[in-house]
């Protein structure tokens, strides 16, 4: 029975394997660990993060609390291969498990530093400059950004479950906020040890980290107005979780990084065969493929001029049938398995509802040949290229969390940005193309539909981190069916999870509060 930490001590929760959920190995089908939160005391444990966990960092200062990050960055660093063995059980290849480990290593180490950069060695932060307020300068206004003495309930996604814990963390230990993790159970083992990496380093005080793992809608009524409900997952949960009697009765603060039906678009200047259409091709085919296509930012709609259709359409395919799957383990495989039959079969319904309006180019969802692996005991899938009518409904509605892209021809700039627009708010699109007048037509029209969109052309090719890559430096979320939210963004994340207040008063009473002069009226900085 997989344990939780609560009050900092592990914790067995009373279910038998009987009431418990199970969590089978992606790949041979073998039974990992049961999970179940089953008489565990939340409400113990959220009063021990509010009374012990979020005194003892809204002690610290700002650059205490990158120590803090640094820390924890070290201590996971020193034991990833743990993770990285771990992660092959979830299906992931090493470089997977390297994407998922090393990212939220890097997010931690991110995060510590600007901390250092911009933000005072101060426990609170007073924005400027001040405003004059009177005639005379000793009456000034400024924002006082100021920890809540609350806390942070993660619930996270499968998908990642050792860079959102850790990215969420980053920034709520920065803002003095103490979390409570809620893992999603098929990958909840790979969490718990990610915690358990972290209690015997001693790095975070007492009450800054806990864990549950197994269901947590009791905890839902045991939020206050101090709190942040951190979610990530499907778009159908984050409803139910906004419209919350307590979340929506107690203004808890809700963000959602939800699914989305995110795009890449071919430009019509793109020749193909060229180095921007094979890197288009490039994009395409490493979305499916990373963690199985099990990504929130990963490429589910291939917009393409109508007149480049059938080249995109053969060479995605050549490059996919190039990609090896089976066990993550064996030498030569570049794609694991999905994370347990139950999304296999999710994927395969969704996949199906697409194709109703078009064909499979490349790939058949129930046939799958794997290296060193039962492809039916072990949960594969091939990859999945589906042709579609792009003004039918499933292509923009429908996200099969896996495998699987769908391209979509579209006639002029004006059908492509209605076909982009159709996915009711996204994560991230890509753009392809040099013509610079085509994109920034098209970028002022999607923009508001998306919360990142990157922009590849001849001058950044070497040099582009990719269309799936959230970066702790940018605003992380989007708009609409994406959730609405925002994570990382940098400071601006870490503010977004304090308190910001007016004050109205005397410089030298600014002076005690920040322990820096505020800024002359009309002054920068």
């Amino acid at each position: 029975m997989l344990q939780s930490y609560l009050q900092d001590t592990w914790t067995t929760p009373t279910a038998t394997p009987a009431s418990a959920a199970e969590v089978h190995d992606a790949v041979t089908g073998d039974l990992v660990c049961h999970v179940s939160s089953e008489g565990l005391d939340l409400d113990a444990a959220f009063t021990h993060a509010r009374s012990v966990g979020g005194p003892a960092l809204r002690a610290l200062t700002f650059h205490q609390r990158a120590d803090l990050l640094d820390a924890l960055a070290a201590a996971v660093r020193a034991r990833r291969e743990e993770l990285y063995a771990l992660s092959a059980r979830a299906g992931a290849t090493l470089n997977d498990a390297r994407y998922d480990v090393d990212g939220g290593i890097r997010v931690l180490r991110d995060y510590a530093t600007r901390a250092r950069a911009e933000l005072p060695d101060a426990p609170v932060l007073i924005e400027g400059p001040a405003e004059r307020l009177a005639r005379g300068d000793d009456f000034l206004g400024v924002h006082l950004c100021a920890p809540s003495p609350g806390l942070m309930l993660q619930v996270n996604a499968f998908n990642f479950p050792v860079w959102a814990p850790l990215e969420k963390l980053a920034q709520a230990l920065l803002a003095a906020m103490p979390s409570v993790v809620k893992p999603a159970t098929p990958t909840a083992y790979l969490t718990a040890h990610l915690v358990r990496i972290a209690v015997e380093a001693g790095v975070l005080p007492p009450g800054a980290l806990q864990m549950v793992v197994g269901s947590v809608r009791p905890a839902l009524d045991l939020l206050r107005e101090q709190d942040v409900l951190s979610f990530t997952g499907s778009a159908t949960t984050a409803a139910t979780l906004r419209t919350h009697p307590n979340v929506v009765t107690r203004s808890v603060r809700f963000n959602a990084e939800a699914d989305s039906v995110n795009a890449i678009v071919l430009a019509p200047d793109v020749d193909p065969g060229s180095p921007l259409f094979e890197a288009f091709v490039r994009e395409v085919v490493t979305e499916m493929t990373v963690k199985a296509g099990q990504k929130c930012t990963a490429i589910r709609r291939v917009l393409v001029p109508r007149e480049h259709e059938p080249a995109a359409l053969d060479a995605i395919s050549t490059e996919l049938a190039g990609v090896t799957i089976g066990n993550p383990t064996a030498e030569g495989v570049r794609m694991g398995a999905v994370v347990s039959l139950a999304q296999r079969d999710d994927i395969r319904q969704a996949v199906r509802r697409i194709a109703e309006s078009g064909r499979f180019v490349h790939g058949d969802p129930d046939k799958v040949r794997v290296v060193d692996a039962d492809a039916e005991r072990g949960a594969f899938l091939d990859t999945l290229l589906i042709s579609a009518d792009p003004d039918a409904a499933a292509p923009h509605e429908v996200e099969p969390f896996g495998p699987a892209a769908t391209v979509l021809a579209y006639r002029d700039t004006a059908h492509a940005t209605d076909l982009v627009a159709r996915g009711r708010g996204s994560l991230a699109a890509s753009v392809v193309g040099d013509d610079l007048a085509w994109t920034t037509a098209f970028v002022r029209e999607a923009a508001p539909w998306h919360g990142r969109l990157h922009l590849l052309d001849s001058t950044n090719l070497a040099q582009t981190t990719g269309h799936g890559s959230p970066l702790p430096a940018l605003r992380h979320g989007g708009p609409g069916r994406a959730g609405g939210g925002s994570e990382m963004a940098g400071i601006r994340g870490v503010v977004d999870l304090m308190q910001r207040t007016a004050l109205q008063a005397s410089p030298r009473l600014l002076d005690s509060l920040s322990g820096d002069r505020p800024s002359a009226p009309g002054a920068s900085g």
